[in-house]
């Protein structure tokens, strides 16, 4: 499963979160597997794309983090899944 995970940076402030990561690294649990993310211009957010196999995984993640970083983790899909899964939905095409 594929979660998006928002982090806020307490206080936005990213220069425990940066120290943390250099000298220890993400420190995701086995099972917990890195995608990709994005950093906000402002430095006081980021949007890691995680995968693992239950939401608990990611619990044993952010706790490593929480003292430093508040989480919203949003299930999501690819965006070819979507698709897939909506366009069965749709039905016929309205085109003659």
């Amino acid at each position: 499963m594929l979660y998006l995970v928002i982090e806020h940076f307490r206080d936005g402030d990213p220069l425990p979160v940066y120290r943390r990561f250099r000298d220890e690294g993400r420190l995701a649990p086995d099972g917990a597997t890195y995608h990709a993310s994005w950093v906000t211009t402002d430095y006081r957010h980021c949007y890691q794309v995680m995968e693992c196999a239950n939401e608990g995984v990611l619990g044993d993640w952010m706790a490593r983090w929480s003292d430093l970083v508040e989480f919203e983790v949003l299930p999501v899909v690819t965006s070819a899944d979507a698709t897939a899964t909506i366009v069965a939905r749709l039905g016929p095409t309205s085109r003659s």
